[in-house]
C-alpha cells in the first residue's frame, strides 16, 4: 500500500526553513513565508520569480535602509554619537554633571580661554525631548545634503553651521548655559532653503521652498512658547547654513577640486565663527 501524506502538513518557506508557511509561489509553487511573498498580478511570487528580467532589482524596505546608510554615513554617525552621549550622561547623574559642567557653552569661562565649549556643546543635550527633537530633524534634513553634496563637505556644513549658532549666543551677551545642537540644525535647515532658492520658479520646487519656509517660521517661533531656548544659536546656525550653500550652489557639484572648495568655503565660516568667540 502506497504511503499517504497528512494533507493538513504545514510546509516551510524554501528561503527559511524554519517558518512554516501555507502560502506558495504562483508560478513555481515553491513555499514562501510573508516576508518573502511578492505581490503579483495575480496571486503571489517568491523572490526569484518577481525578479525582473535584466538589470532591474527587487528593493525592499531593508534595502532601502542599508542604502541611507550607506550614502549618508556622516549623518547616521551624528545621530550615533549623539545618543551614546545622552545615554551615558542619563547612566550615571554624576558622569552627566561632569559632562554638563565640562562641555556646556558658557560665557564666563569662553572668556577665560576655554573656547572649545562652542564645540562641545553642539552634542550635549538636556533631556530625552530635547535630543530627540535634534535627531530626528537631522534624520530628516541630513541625508538630502550629505548625498547633494558629499559626506566631508556635509560634515564641513555641520560643524561650521553649530559654530556659528555658538558664536551669535556668546556675542549677544548670554550668560546662561547652553548645550544643543540646534545651530547646527538650523544650519541644516538653511542649506536646504538656501538650496531649492534657486528651484521655487518651478512648480516642484515652489512647493518645497515654501513648504521650508512655513516650517522655518513655526520653528523660529518655539522660543515665544517654551521658555529657556536659546534663539540666537538658532539664527546663528541658520545664517551660516544659508550663506555656506548659497557659496556652495554656485559651484559645480562635481569636477577636480569641488569638494575643497566647498569644504573651505566651510571652514572659512567656522573661522570667523571662532574667531569672533576668541577675540
Amino acid at each position: 500500500m502506497a504511503e499517504t501524506g497528512d494533507p493538513f502538513a504545514t510546509a516551510t518557506c524554501y528561503r527559511h526553513p524554519d517558518r512554516p508557511t501555507r502560502l506558495a509561489c504562483s508560478t513555481c509553487g515553491r513555499p514562501i513565508c510573508v516576508e518573502c511573498s511578492r505581490d503579483a498580478a495575480v496571486g503571489q511570487k517568491c523572490p526569484d520569480c518577481a525578479r525582473p528580467e535584466g538589470r532591474h532589482r527587487v528593493i525592499t524596505a531593508a534595502s532601502l535602509r542599508s542604502e541611507a546608510r550607506r550614502t549618508a554615513p556622516v549623518t547616521y554617525a551624528l545621530i550615533a554619537i549623539n545618543v551614546i552621549v545622552f545615554v551615558i550622561g542619563q547612566a550615571s547623574g554624576d558622569l552627566g554633571n561632569r559632562l554638563f559642567v565640562d562641555g556646556a557653552q558658557y560665557r564666563p569661562l569662553i572668556q577665560l580661554g576655554e573656547w572649545w565649549r562652542v564645540f562641545s556643546a553642539m552634542f550635549l543635550h538636556a533631556n530625552l525631548a530635547h535630543v530627540g527633537f535634534n535627531m530626528w530633524a537631522l534624520f530628516l534634513f541630513g541625508p538630502s545634503l550629505e548625498r547633494r553634496f558629499g559626506s566631508v563637505s556635509f560634515a564641513t556644513l555641520y560643524v561650521a553651521s553649530g559654530l556659528g549658532g555658538g558664536a551669535l549666543y556668546h556675542l549677544v551677551g548670554r550668560m546662561e548655559p547652553a548645550i544643543g545642537a540646534s545651530g547646527a540644525i538650523f544650519g541644516l535647515f538653511g542649506a536646504l532653503i538656501a538650496a531649492t532658492y534657486r528651484q521655487r520658479h518651478t512648480a516642484a520646487g515652489r512647493a518645497v521652498f515654501s513648504q521650508l519656509m512655513m516650517l522655518l517660521a513655526l520653528n523660529l517661533a518655539i522660543p515665544l512658547i517654551v521658555p529657556n531656548v536659546a534663539w540666537e544659536a538658532h539664527v546663528g546656525g541658520l545664517a551660516a547654513g544659508i550663506a555656506i550653500a548659497a557659496a556652495w550652489d554656485r559651484l559645480p557639484l562635481d569636477g577636480p577640486g569641488a569638494t575643497r572648495r566647498r569644504v573651505a568655503i566651510a571652514v572659512v565660516v567656522a573661522a570667523v565663527a571662532l574667531g569672533a568667540v576668541i577675540l
